[in-house]
């Protein structure tokens, strides 16, 4: 028997109970983390003991109770403490390595901190911190199409006036060590290609539209290439993600959230996954928020889902936790 796949159940007012028993379209060895009472009338289920012991046919679940119903689109103060101790929970299994890894659903943020005053952005920063504090980075890769588009943004969630300050040499140094080794490790790809976009338009055109590239982003990435990394840029964004220009690189790092999550949804809106690099164990996403507006509809498209959940398994198969 294989480890399976935590799959969190998220915010339960969201669309993640409705989309959990069509996980296991996925075809791969997973247990859903949750309230069983959250899921949908009908859910065919079946609660499991042993990891190494699942049902056939029916949706593994690990039972966590709840405090309260979780009424759709009305996330409930009383669950929020739920929802941070599944993910505790899933870690602590893909810690001692009883799980291959863990795919999340999607949280809602405000909810966490309104109910249970949840101190953290976001799902990945509180993933490094229950990881002991390691560097990690977010990478968003499409699943069907060829060739791959895989991003990471050297910083998040802030203002697009703050990019300049936060974007300094050792983030962006951090962003590309983190990815190169994870690259290696998780997709097996032994000499990883990177390329890094510039900040500027144009890559700031020899300094007309801008200096960063000049002054410290170029020297950095010739150092990295002395280092042995087959790393290239700063190359202009706007001309690094039509098909043949993603041929030539494995990954590409770009300064800003929108400059590398832009394209992949663009080009692999409902197959993108979301994927936290740089963690000591799997963790995959998919690329969508907690949709309260639809949740409790039945509208909620499981596919970007079932991507996280497959791209879960493969990355554990990959580094041999499965």
């Amino acid at each position: 028997m294989t480890h399976p796949i935590i799959v969190t159940c998220g915010e339960p007012a969201g669309v993640g109970p409705e989309i959990a028993p069509r996980l296991i379209d996925a075809d791969v060895p997973l247990v859903w983390l949750g309230d069983p009472r959250h899921l949908p009338d009908g859910t065919d289920w079946a609660e499991v003991t042993d990891l190494r012991s699942l049902p056939n046919g029916k949706l593994p679940v690990l039972r966590h109770d709840f405090a309260a119903p979780n009424p759709p689109g009305k996330p409930q103060p009383a669950n929020a403490r739920g929802v941070i101790e599944v993910i505790e929970r899933a870690v602590s299994l893909a810690m001692t390595g009883d799980a291959a890894g863990i795919c999340t659903l999607p949280i809602n943020k405000k909810a966490l901190k309104d109910g249970a005053g949840f101190p953290f952005p976001g799902h990945t920063e509180f993933l490094a911190h229950l990881a002991g504090g390691v560097d990690v980075v977010m990478m968003l890769a499409s699943t069907s199409v060829d060739p791959p588009c895989r991003v990471v943004p050297a910083t998040i969630h802030i203002a697009l006036a703050d990019v300049p300050e936060q974007l300094t040499e050792q983030t962006l140094d951090t962003a590309i060590r983190v990815t190169h080794d994870a690259i290696i490790r998780d997709f097996g790809i032994t000499e990883p290609r990177i390329a890094v976009a510039g900040l500027n338009p144009h890559a700031g055109e020899g300094g007309a539209m801008g200096r960063e590239e000049l002054e410290w982003i170029a020297p950095l990435i010739e150092r990295l290439r002395t280092e042995g990394l087959r790393i290239t840029g700063p190359l202009p964004a706007d001309t690094m993600f039509h098909a043949p220009a993603r041929r030539r690189y494995d990954v590409a790092i770009c300064t800003y959230h929108d400059q590398a999550l832009i394209p992949v949804k663009t080009l692999d809106f409902a197959g993108g996954v979301n994927v936290t690099l740089g963690l000591p164990f799997i963790r995959t996403s998919p690329d969508h928020g907690t949709a309260f507006d639809i949740a409790g509809t039945g509208q909620a498209d499981a596919e970007s889902a079932i991507a996280a959940l497959r791209m879960a398994w493969e990355l554990a198969r990959t580094r041999g936790t499965a």
